[in-house]
């Protein structure tokens, strides 16, 4: 009997390679990752942007934490540009100048990282929008999803500690009305503001402890939860549209390696060009044009970045009238606690817990990788389209006095009207989202039944006129009708089987009215007797002369109508 042994490596990498695999078994670890296949499909790159734009955060911020002094302390300025020569500033401020103005880069490395924190935020959230849409939060995805939904946090807490750094005129304000909304909880606010400030506001800590939090605890956080997102999406596999040869228990498309690092790895650094490009052409956060930060003073004009326009817009939109009302021995300041605290709240909590109300309304238990159509669920996609709908609205009533200025209007009557809007837009965003949902699935139904209309009108010898519609492949037909839709809850009989009153009856009967408002509104799939019933009707369509003679030639769809039937 003999034994063949592996041979020794001969390179340099070889031998290094099988050094580490001897020592920490990783060759295991990456054959198996090699062998993940992922699914090919251009939304699927939204993660990936958020992933490389937060690597460039890492990397230019690691370059400008060399040079920045997180300090409060004060001096008078003396250095590039001259319009801030002889001016009063905290180190923090001077830093920033000095990076602009002095460092070989600094500036851009600045409007890099800026950027990149743009681009961060808003890929985030559009990636999280074609996962709610698209339902790929369920079943065995809601952890990853309440993982997505603290890095979405988490990500606006990063930008809005990074963004107050400089301690210019514009980031002093965001740092005011953050210390109003503070002091605006109940009890606790007072206190928690003289802990966050180190004292009355502003302090002289505030600037160092954003520093610590922006640069290591909020980093660190970030990076441990991609970790675990990546870990479930390696674990759970990753889902994939409907199609044909995609079914819940496989998965079409690349192996990571070659194919699929290949491909990551190239648009990682397509991203960090293109982010390069807008910090190169692109001004942004000039803060020699704002001046160190004053407290006594208050500007107009002055808008936070765009992921933080809907809680300022949701503080202008409040009215005034409400501003103090004393319960007891405590006064609640209303027109601060009910935009900033209690509005954020709800949409934040419907945003964290959808997935967990969905699956009850359903009553799914399933495991699901396959993605959904957004026309086949119209609540739930009506629902998400209300959700961007206020924040839409919000985020343009953060921008009340910019409006008004360049269109020469009114701020008070825009201002009524987005709190109007703020109240109808999400309602009426929803109903219209939700009706042309249903409509584009009776189109489905009517195009799986029928086929396409060809425009091409053709007479028999009876007189008849008929228009010859072309059938759809096995493909397009798949798509259409592998869908399920799903029917509200049943109500359970008040009563046990002895005659006893059913103590979970009232809690039953509030989530089947709610199952009736998200599935009592549905379309059907095409059932495969409907398919034959279609195909028998339309004999006297076939005609010859090509492959657009009839409205369904055959009924090959077997596998696709018994999914939706």
């Amino acid at each position: 009997m003999t034994t063949t042994l592996n041979p020794e490596p001969t390179t340099l990498v070889g031998k290094s390679a099988d050094y580490l695999d001897q020592r920490t078994g990783v060759g295991h670890a990456v054959k198996e990752f090699a062998r993940k296949i992922f699914p090919d499909h251009w939304s699927f790159l939204l993660g990936e942007v958020a992933l490389y734009s937060f690597v460039v955060l890492l990397i230019t911020g690691t370059f400008l934490t060399m040079f920045f002094v997180p300090s409060m302390s004060l001096s008078v300025y003396d250095g590039h540009p001259e319009t801030m020569n002889g001016l009063l500033m905290s180190d923090a401020f001077k830093s920033t100048l000095h990076i602009s103005f002095d460092v070989r880069g600094g500036l851009l490395m600045r409007q890099i990282h800026h950027w990149a924190a743009l681009v961060f935020v808003a890929s985030l959230v559009t990636h999280m929008m074609r996962v709610f849409f698209t339902g790929a939060f369920r079943k065995p995805r809601e952890l990853n999803w309440l993982v997505g939904f603290s890095l979405m946090v988490l990500s606006l807490l990063a930008g809005f500690t990074g963004y107050s750094l400089p301690d210019d005129v514009l980031s002093g304000n965001g740092i005011a009305i953050a210390n109003g909304v503070v002091k605006s909880i109940p009890i606790i606010g007072s206190y928690m503001s003289y802990f966050i400030f180190g004292g009355e506001f502003p302090g002289d800590q505030i600037i160092p402890r954003l520093f610590t939090l922006h640069i290591l605890l909020i980093p660190a956080i970030i990076l441990a939860l991609i970790g675990l997102h990546l870990m479930f999406v390696v674990v759970h596999k990753h889902t994939q549209y409907p199609g044909g040869g995609r079914k819940e228990m496989n998965v079409v498309g690349y192996p990571v390696f070659p194919v699929y690092a290949a491909k990551a790895g190239g648009f990682f650094f397509v991203v960090f060009a293109v982010l390069t490009l807008m910090g190169a052409t692109m001004t942004i956060n000039a803060i020699w044009n704002y001046g160190p930060f004053d407290p006594s003073p208050v500007s107009a004009g002055a808008q936070p970045d765009w992921y933080m326009l809907f809680l300022e817009g949701s503080l202008r939109l409040m009215p005034g009238q409400a501003e103090f009302v004393s319960w007891g021995d405590y006064t609640w300041s209303l027109n601060v606690l009910v935009p900033a605290v209690v509005v954020p709240g709800i949409l934040f909590t419907f945003l964290a817990l959808y997935p967990f109300i969905e699956a009850k309304v359903k009553g799914d238990t399933e495991e699901h990788h396959l993605l959904d159509r957004p026309r086949n669920v119209p609540t739930r996609t009506g629902l998400g389209v209300a959700f961007l709908t206020a924040f839409v609205v919000l985020a343009f009533a953060g921008s009340n006095d910019l409006i008004a200025t360049h269109f020469r209007l009114s701020i008070n009557e825009i201002t009524w009207i987005f709190r109007v809007l703020i109240f109808v837009g999400p309602w009426f965003a929803f109903w219209v989202t939700r009706r042309i949902c249903l409509g584009l699935q009776r189109k489905d139904r009517e195009l799986v039944l029928h086929g396409h209309e060809t425009g091409r009108i053709v007479r028999f010898a009876s007189g008849e006129y008929i228009e010859v519609h072309r059938p759809l492949d096995e493909q397009e037909r798949w798509v259409r009708v592998s869908y399920t839709a799903n029917k509200p809850l049943e109500l359970p009989a008040p009563t046990g089987p002895k005659g006893t009153k059913d103590r979970k009856y009232k809690s039953a009967k509030r989530w089947a009215r709610l199952s009736r408002f998200f599935y009592e509104d549905r379309v059907e799939p095409v059932t495969p007797a409907e398919l034959s019933a279609a195909h028998s009707h339309g004999e006297h369509d076939a005609l010859p002369g090509g492959e657009e003679h009839a409205a369904v030639t055959s009924v090959h769809s077997t596998d696709a109508g018994e999914r939706a039937h």
